[in-house]
């Protein structure tokens, strides 16, 4: 029985119901846009009077807003001129926000070069009359044809020689000053008693201040306890400023709660209230004591319950009582913007006490659409329109001045219809402290000149202050270049001529009421993320507390009860045998359920049923085998909730993991479904019974995928789970069963791989393998393979997997994506990062980075979802861990541990481990837990380090953190992997969006959830239609081939073999891979690509003429080289094959056993056997032996490799931001 003692705080809920208000803040979270977009445009709708009189008012502040920005020199003449759709204004955005934290002048000048190399810098030239623009523009084209070509065409020969001779240090210093006069357009003095001072000819016209610390949000201690030291002297220097003033005359403060705690998340809120809050209150009465205002700054929306539960506490604590300077910030773009304030107004009325509400529209969109997209939800937080947001900004105005009693309303924007609308909603009459307007430093002042300086009809207006250093400013500025340049935004539009002032002053609430709540059409819902042809599956939104009990419950139901599996046959599950206890790996006393494992007898008789079913099951249409597997998504689905409880208790999976597990078993059903409808039985012929070998780290998930592939592509299932974990295995078989597939064409065996497992690979009558698990296993597997010839085995092997981080790299996205690699899932994972190789300049401040981080890192029993890091799978794993990490320590390492607690004497927990190494070759083998390598390297290293890295023999995964696009590049270019990660985490690879798969000693291929996989699976087969192919074109080498085939081939081959060799020329020509690159669907911010490159060298053997040729068609086709045996035939052919061939031919008769990446074999079976034996029988990789029949599979020469790209990673989404309306 379950020794967690369930609790709603161990689902991080609270202890007490949600009252009725915050009900409906829950509820309407992700409501659907035709919902709750009437509702908001009935709210907002003015009568024709009043609209009349607001557009009017705006139409003369954009009259007098664009003379003033046309005169106006800086930001806004910088956005208009480069756009964020441009390549330009794209790298700009980049170097900005990677130059100034570079501290190497090596790669600042790599990233100058990469970033302004190709812009067209001289079409923006003379366009705009700022001098700033036409300054920066100068300079551009200068260092933009100096770094590209060193060219002195169109510049006077005196200045290009300066620049020569200064090279990239003078464009780095310029490029710097530049970056450094652009943040000041946005930062209002480097500490506080700057930004005062600059504040006060401002304040003397009427404006007010409140301001904001600028920072990363917290990652460590350290980091939160000096952001709240510069609040406190913040607070300080600003209410001895305001000298009384009170909270709405005089300047106040914003902060953070992300960087004010290093785990402000909805999974900690014991560690917010008990750390978080006291520090907060501590603010809160330094401010009261000021009489100043301190407003608690919006942030992700998944953070929102947390903060109101925050605030809560605030506003009833009676220590703060006679205090009206708290203050809230509400997001008008997140659909449950209205409930939230019907909650703040409340919330007002029970404190008795008057309360801030700062309303803005919202600074993460871009964020909030990629996460729900990402984890599959329901629909998105926030309105995929701009005019909804707008409208919603209306309607949530609306009531925020209906309650003027109980708040005092603070309006933040910069669109002159909404200051407009606000103004006339409000009414003419404007007591002192009635509400007030806000925007942005360095952005809003324009608009609001007119307003604070009016003898009429004056506002307070409050500028929103950023204070840091330069080096603070990125991730600021780099949003709010985004958030302004964005294409439909109010600052975007204002500046362009094009725009009528009719289009800038229409009323959101027309647009809004003719669309009716239809969401934007380029922003599809997560569900539809993939078109018509695959639904996505759905997640589970861990930040919902509804989501949260309705798993606490499911893991309370689970805990009492008892699973069995057993082996699951055709005539039933077989009676008898010994029941063996499955334990919980993060509590041995918890009995998950009991298994009776499989035995020799079972393995024939699984055999025997499987074979005698496999004629009707590979003569059931495509489509019917499809529909059975998306059945099976549909049910496990639908069992959601019960399976992630399992794969809690049983794989000691967190709820993070177990959600992500389930989501990837229901993707890999859909996805081979989808690709299964388009076979055709009469062309498409399966192997026949295939057996599944599975590992426990992923029970449910590659379970599944290997299962779903090999029913869809027609062929019977045998599947051995691993002995780990084989209650999941039983859960999925029976679902499985429960949507149509006959249980003779499923039937799974319990038991040890080194019998059961063992037994169905000797089997005659087993077609086909699946396998996923270590290398040595692979390689037996194959070895008792190859007794039989050809049998197909797809193996995927783990690696020693390594991320390669550069100066240019934000170091908090590093560690982010440092610890999500490397500890997630307790390390268990294939794709799990291993070598940490940290650029020297930037290793030290990173690696303190990360060791703080880990501090903050919860190790414990995953039931609990306040626990982020689980248990290592059984005892051996531990062993395993523990005596590496000795031994390195003993070896001179420096080692870096997180401490355990005693709640990890239940089960087996390994700390999470940071080893430091010298070099990559220390490492002899993948180490498969919560331990990560770090390696330092110089920068003039790299291609050394990338080949270190192939020379380790694996090819798994890599990570790349960089802003070098040229370095990215290269590094793709020289590394042999199947999956690179760029500026992103390395793990959770998705089904058909990052397909997955190694190569050398990480697996044979094909890629799983890739377009080749199932096609592995059938004897016979066209191969996959992938589109493009026209588009690579023949090379040299292979069209000189196939002249010499219609000329000069006459003399060696005759007139029947020559046409089979043309028939096999038009063939691979039809089918060609290699060079060929597709673009995978996926979530905005993201671009993914599936590449086919050429293995290498190939292997050929064969004894006439004509199949030597053959051989060297394919080779060629597929952009490999090949070599022969030094003999008679081969000398004879190559003598007679033109240069530019000939070059891609080696003559070695012992070249096959170390220097070949396949082999081409044309021959009797039983030579083809021996040769299947002697490959198999080699150390290192399992290379392919490819058999014509009569073609050869041209998809087993090539390499499938994925990249993975956050475009996102510079702080935004440029072109989710550039989308127009």
């Amino acid at each position: 029985m379950n020794t967690v003692a369930f609790t709603p705080a161990t689902a991080a809920l609270p202890t007490l119901p949600r009252s009725g208000l915050r009900r409906s803040i829950i509820d309407a979270h992700r409501m659907p846009e035709p919902c709750c977009v009437p509702p908001l445009v009935a709210a907002a709708q003015l009568d024709a009077a009043t609209q009349a009189r607001v557009q009017a008012f705006a139409a003369r502040l954009v009259s007098g807003l664009r003379g003033a920005r046309s005169r106006a020199s800086g930001v806004d003449a910088l956005m208009k001129e480069f756009s964020l759709s441009s390549q330009e204004g794209v790298a700009l955005m980049c170097l900005a926000e990677a130059l100034l934290r570079v501290p190497d002048n090596a790669t600042a000048d790599r990233l100058i070069r990469d970033k302004l190399a190709h812009g067209d810098w001289r079409a923006h030239l003379g366009h705009s009359p700022s001098l700033f623009v036409n300054a920066a523009t100068w300079g551009l084209l200068v260092t933009g044809r100096l770094v590209a070509t060193r060219s002195e065409a169109g510049l006077s020969s005196a200045l290009t020689r300066m620049l020569v001779r200064g090279g990239e240090p003078l464009i780095r210093k310029g490029m710097d000053l530049a970056m450094r006069l652009l943040g000041e357009q946005f930062v209002t003095g480097r500490d506080i008693d700057e930004a005062l001072a600059r504040g006060r000819g401002p304040e003397r016209r009427g404006y007010r201040y409140s301001f904001d610390m600028l920072g990363e949000a917290a990652l460590t201690g350290r980091d939160a306890q000096r952001y709240y030291q510069a609040y406190e002297r913040a607070i300080h220097a600003i209410g001895t400023h305001s000298a009384g003033r009170g909270v709405v005359d005089g300047n106040g403060i914003s902060i953070k709660l992300s960087a004010l705690h290093p785990r402000y998340v909805w999974s900690q809120p014991d560690r917010a209230k008990n750390e978080l809050l006291p520090n907060v209150k501590a603010l809160c009465l330094l401010a009261r004591s000021y009489d100043i205002g301190l407003n608690i700054d919006a942030e992700e929306a998944e953070r929102l319950e947390l903060s109101l539960d925050l605030l809560e506490a605030l506003a009833l604590d009676t220590d703060l009582s006679g205090w009206a300077g708290l203050g809230f910030v509400v997001q008008a773009y997140q659909k449950r913007a209205p409930f939230v304030i019907d909650y703040l107004i409340d919330l007002a009325v029970r404190s008795g006490q008057r309360m801030m509400v700062r309303l803005v529209k919202g600074a993460y969109w871009d964020a909030e659409i990629k996460r729900a997209q990402v984890d599959g939800l329901a629909g998105y937080p926030v309105f995929t329109r701009k005019a909804y947001t707008d409208v919603s900004y209306l309607a949530c105005a609306a009531r925020l001045l209906a309650a003027r009693d109980r708040i005092y309303p603070q309006f933040a924007t910069h669109n002159a219809h909404t200051v407009a609308a606000v103004m006339h909603m409000a009414g003419d009459a404007y007591p002192p402290g009635d509400y007030e307007f806000q925007c942005l430093h360095g952005m809003g002042e324009p608009l609001y000149d007119p307003i604070v300086s009016s003898p009429t009809c004056a506002r307070r207006v409050r500028i929103y202050a950023p204070v840091g250093s330069h080096e603070t400013l990125l991730a600021y500025l780099v949003r709010r270049l985004l958030e302004n340049g964005a294409n439909t935004g109010f600052v975007n539009r204002i500046v362009d001529e094009h725009v009528p002032i009719e289009a800038l002053t229409a009323d959101p609430a027309d647009e809004a009421r003719r669309l009716a709540g239809v969401p934007h059409p380029r922003i599809p819902l997560p569900a539809m993320l993939y078109g018509a042809g695959r639904r996505n599956s759905v997640g589970f939104d861990l930040s919902s507390e509804p989501v949260r009990a309705e798993i606490l419950a499911a893991l309370i139901t689970s805990s009492g009860s008892v699973f069995e599996a057993g082996p699951l046959l055709a005539p039933g599950m077989r009676p008898g045998g010994v029941r063996q206890a499955v334990r919980n790996p993060a509590d041995h006393a918890d009995v998950v359920g009991t298994v009776v494992e499989a035995e020799r007898a079972d393995v024939g008789q699984a055999l025997a049923d499987a074979s005698a079913v496999a004629a009707a099951w590979a003569g059931r249409t495509p489509a019917e085998r499809a529909a059975c597997l998306e059945r099976v998504a549909d049910l496990m689905e639908g069992d959601g909730a019960r399976l992630i409880a399992l794969a809690v208790r049983e794989a000691g999976k967190s709820w993070a993991n177990a959600v992500a597990e389930l989501r990837e078993a229901v993707d890999f059903c859909r996805y081979y479904a989808d690709a299964a409808r388009r076979f055709d039985n009469g062309t498409h012929q399966p192997l026949g019974p295939v057996a599944c070998i599975s590992p426990w780290n992923f029970p449910l998930a590659i379970f599944t995928g290997q299962v779903a592939a090999a029913l869809a592509a027609g062929n019977p299932v045998v599947a051995k789970p691993a002995e780990q974990t084989p209650l999941m295995a039983a859960a999925a078989v029976r679902l499985f069963h429960a949507a149509g597939v006959p249980v003779a064409a499923l039937q799974l065996l319990p038991g040890r791989g080194e019998s059961i497992g063992a037994a169905l690979v000797a089997d005659p009558r087993v077609c086909g393998v699946l396998f996923t698990g270590s290398g040595d296993v692979a390689r037996i597997i194959n070895r008792t393979l190859s007794v039989r010839g050809c049998i197909p085995l797809i193996a995927e092997t783990g690696g020693q997997n390594a991320m390669i981080v550069d100066s240019t790299a934000l170091p908090e996205q590093v560690v982010a994506d440092v610890i999500a690699s490397s500890f997630d899932s307790a390390g268990q994972r294939c794709s799990a990062l291993r070598v940490l190789c940290l650029q020297e300049e930037i290793a030290g401040p990173v690696l303190e980075m990360l060791a703080g981080a880990m501090q903050e890192l919860r190790v414990g029993n995953t039931a609990d979802v306040r626990n982020d890091i689980g248990p290592v799978i059984d005892q051996a794993a531990r062993t395993a861990l523990e005596a590496h990490v000795a031994a390195m320590r003993a070896a001179g390492a420096r080692v870096t541990r997180l401490p355990l607690g005693p709640a990890c004497d239940t089960g087996t927990f390994v700390a999470p481990t940071v080893v430091e190494i010298a070099d990559f070759s220390v490492l002899a083998g993948e180490q498969f837990g919560p331990v990560l390598h770090v390696l330092r390297y110089p920068a003039s290293d790299l291609d050394k380090l990338v080949a270190a890295i192939n020379d380790s023999g694996y090819g798994l995964t890599l990570g790349v953190h960089s802003r070098i696009d040229e370095r990215i590049g290269r590094i793709a270019a020289q590394a042999r992997v199947g999956n690179l990660y760029v500026n992103r985490n390395m793990i959770g690879a998705v089904v058909g969006v990052q397909p997955f798969g190694g190569e050398g000693r990480s697996g044979t291929g094909p890629k799983a959830g890739g377009p080749l996989y199932l096609h592995r699976l059938l004897w016979r087969t066209p191969g996959p239609d992938l589109g493009q192919r026209e588009r690579i074109g023949d090379s040299p080498a292979f069209a000189e081939l196939v002249d010499w085939l219609e000329h000069g081939a006459r003399a060696l081959i005759d007139d029947d073999a020559l046409g089979c060799l043309r028939e096999h020329v038009d063939a691979y020509r039809g089918r060609r891979l290699a060079g060929l690159e597709l673009g995978l669907p996926g979530p905005t911010g993201e671009d993914n690509r599936l590449r086919f490159v050429a293995r290498g060298v190939v292997a050929g053997v064969a004894s006439e003429l004509a199949a030597l040729a053959h051989q060297v068609v394919a080779a060629l086709a597929t952009a490999n080289r090949i070599v022969f045996d030094d003999d008679e035939p081969a000398r004879t052919l190559v003598g007679t094959l033109p240069t530019a061939v000939r070059a891609q031919i080696v003559l070695d008769r012992e070249r096959w056993r170390s220097g070949c990446d396949a082999v081409l074999f044309d021959g009797p079976p039983h030579e083809a056997r021996l040769w299947q034996r002697r490959l198999a029988e080699r150390d290192g990789p399992i290379l392919p032996l490819v058999c014509a029949r009569p073609d050869y599979d041209i998809s087993r020469l090539v390499h499938e490799r994925t990249l993975s790209v956050n475009t996102a990673a510079a702080g935004g989404n440029a072109s989710l931001m550039a989308m127009g309306a």
